[in-house]
């Protein structure tokens, strides 16, 4: 199946608000996770969720990439500069940056979030939206881009694999920087 890697924007919100559904994936977060401080996610339900992203759509820049199946979406990662994802660069979280000016440093670029069809999934997508996302970020400046995924999960349908899983980024070539909760390093590629 030949698919293409798509900047998401205003244009495609059909095609992502298609692929996560009435529910929003991951339980109505709508890939706000990072976006939106603890109490505001507590305050939110799905509706308000889905308003943010789209919002932050409609404004671009794009947030990620959709990987496309004729106008059909199929997977989606988040990806652009640390400094859009602020929840990414909270101090106490294991993505922080290494040092705090990396957070607002344009050449510092994050792949915070992947979400993929399940008819999608087993078939190698989140290593070509990752490769699509080297190539992208590549295009737009980035000097650095860092992912924290999973290492292990006991299931690949794990709600916390949304970060990805570290084999996929350790076969892209990134490097463990820094590991500050057992399970969840941080892996940066030189682009």
């Amino acid at each position: 199946m030949e698919r293409s890697f798509r900047p998401l924007t205003a244009d495609l919100w059909p095609a992502f608000e298609a692929l996560f559904g009435k529910q929003g994936a991951c339980y109505g977060c709508w890939c706000t996770h990072f976006r939106l401080p603890p109490a505001m996610r507590r305050d939110n339900d799905r509706e308000r969720n889905k308003d943010h992203i789209r919002a932050r759509i409609m404004a671009g820049p794009p947030p990620g990439l959709l990987a496309m199946d004729g106008a059909r979406a199929d997977g989606w990662m988040q990806i652009g500069p640390r400094a859009d994802v602020p929840e990414w660069n909270n101090g106490g979280r294991v993505s922080a940056p290494l040092d705090k000016a990396e957070a607002d440093d344009p050449a510092f670029w994050a792949i915070s979030c992947f979400f993929l069809r399940s008819a999608a999934r087993r078939q190698g997508l989140t290593h070509q939206l990752v490769a699509a996302g080297i190539a992208h970020a590549r295009g737009n400046g980035a000097r650095f881009l860092e992912a924290c995924p999973m290492t292990l999960s006991r299931d690949s349908r794990s709600i916390g694999l949304f970060v990805g899983s570290a084999a996929v980024f350790d076969k892209a070539g990134f490097e463990r920087v820094a590991e500050r909760k057992a399970g969840r390093p941080l892996m940066r590629l030189v682009l």
